[in-house]
């Protein structure tokens, strides 16, 4: 009973929920982040604000996160990293484990003009860090009245609003209810996003958190919610049909919009994927397009182990360590991999993935794919 104690006290204590809060300029992050520290269930939340201010909060733990960016050695800009992010969560950390402050989770609100690459490359990719923190989940704030001249205008902001999780729409009561014009474009930017009217009540705390990889209770993470790939999925479809209708014809979007080079689809396939093929085919895809991944997510069949499937999390090409689980969340057997992508076309993922399993291209000679695949021998040898 002795030994059971002791291995239980020396357990690692489970990940704190992390949530990253983004928008642009004015887009309301910290009336939004007053409003939501008010509802209990954000109490005992320790807040960093990448920015400068404060939020008169004497029961929380604000913390003030200066904006520096140290580069690392490869001057690689997907490989950025927060120095004094990490200095803040390190003391938080510390703090919490020797007493002096509780809390439960972590918010972090960026810069109106911060890429959000380089948070959560931070928080998956620190050795420790990624011991003790979970990321939550994204949200990105559009304001309803200049979010469409904005979004024209800053690729920061598209990109802020392709990695949410959950998209709010502030401003609607300055404008109608918003632009559909608007709507209708975060739809098609972000279409596993669910979008909440910030003014109507719709952003409270329980459709903006636990979001996820993980449910906080250790049970089975809701993996269709998170992945939203049906919707995703039916945005792919429309996409190839509008590409189908258009083929030919100049295209009406403004390409100031930014839009064109930022989509949405998954991948699924029913074959079970043999651990090291994975680990191979998320290298060569992470070093061919790591910066252009805005984000990945997935869960994943094994061949080694087909009743524990596994969960996989990355942003650029940083990989978050993969989550097994114990059993298949729903009767939908079938590996799925939803990715955000900037420049990237399905089939060029669809095909790698195709090429690890050994899976023949349809309605092309293999003498052809091989000449204009390098990567197929690597799916058709025996390792």
């Amino acid at each position: 009973m002795a030994e059971r104690s002791s291995a239980a006290t020396r357990r690692p204590p489970a990940p704190i929920p992390l949530t990253v809060i983004t928008g642009f300029l004015g887009a309301g992050k910290t009336t939004l982040l007053n409003r939501l520290l008010k509802d209990p269930a954000l109490s005992d939340t320790a807040v960093l604000i990448n920015e400068f201010g404060e939020i008169g909060l004497d029961h929380l733990l604000v913390e003030r996160v200066d904006d520096g960016i140290v580069m690392l050695s490869s001057g690689c800009l997907c490989c950025t990293v927060r120095g004094d992010l990490v200095t803040a969560l390190e003391k938080l950390l510390r703090d919490r484990d020797n007493g002096r402050i509780a809390f439960r989770r972590v918010v972090i609100e960026t810069t109106g003009l911060a890429d959000p690459a380089p948070v959560l490359h931070t928080i998956m990719a620190h050795p420790y860090l990624v011991m003790r923190f979970r990321l939550d989940g994204v949200v990105t704030l559009v304001d309803a009245v200049n979010g469409a001249a904005t979004l024209d205008a800053h690729p920061e902001a598209v990109k802020q609003a392709a990695v949410a999780d959950r998209l709010v729409l502030t401003k609607t009561d300055l404008s109608d209810g918003g632009p559909p014009e608007l709507v209708d474009r975060l739809h098609a930017l972000n279409p596993g996003a669910p979008i909440l009217d910030a003014a109507a009540g719709e952003a409270t705390p329980e459709k903006l958190l636990d979001c996820g990889l993980y449910d906080p209770d250790g049970k089975a993470p809701d993996v269709r919610r998170w992945l939203a790939d049906e919707a995703i999925a039916a945005a792919h479809d429309n996409h190839d049909a509008h590409d189908h209708d258009h083929h030919g014809h100049h295209h009406h979007h403004d390409r100031n919009r930014h839009d064109d080079h930022i989509r949405a689809f998954t991948v699924s396939t029913e074959r079970l994927i043999p651990h090291a093929t994975l680990d191979m085919f998320l290298d060569l895809l992470r070093a061919m397009h790591g910066p252009n991944l805005l984000r990945m997510k997935g869960i994943v069949g094994l061949a080694d182990q087909p009743e524990n499937p596994v969960v996989i999390h990355g942003v650029q090409h940083v990989l978050h360590p993969p989550a097994t689980l114990p059993a298949w969340p729903d009767d939908d057997r079938r590996t799925r991999l939803v990715f955000i992508t900037r420049d990237i076309e399905p089939a060029v993922i669809e095909n790698l993935l195709s090429a690890f399993l050994n899976v023949p291209m349809v309605d092309r000679p293999d003498a052809a794919a091989l000449a204009d695949n390098p990567l197929v021998p690597f799916g058709g040898r025996d390792r």
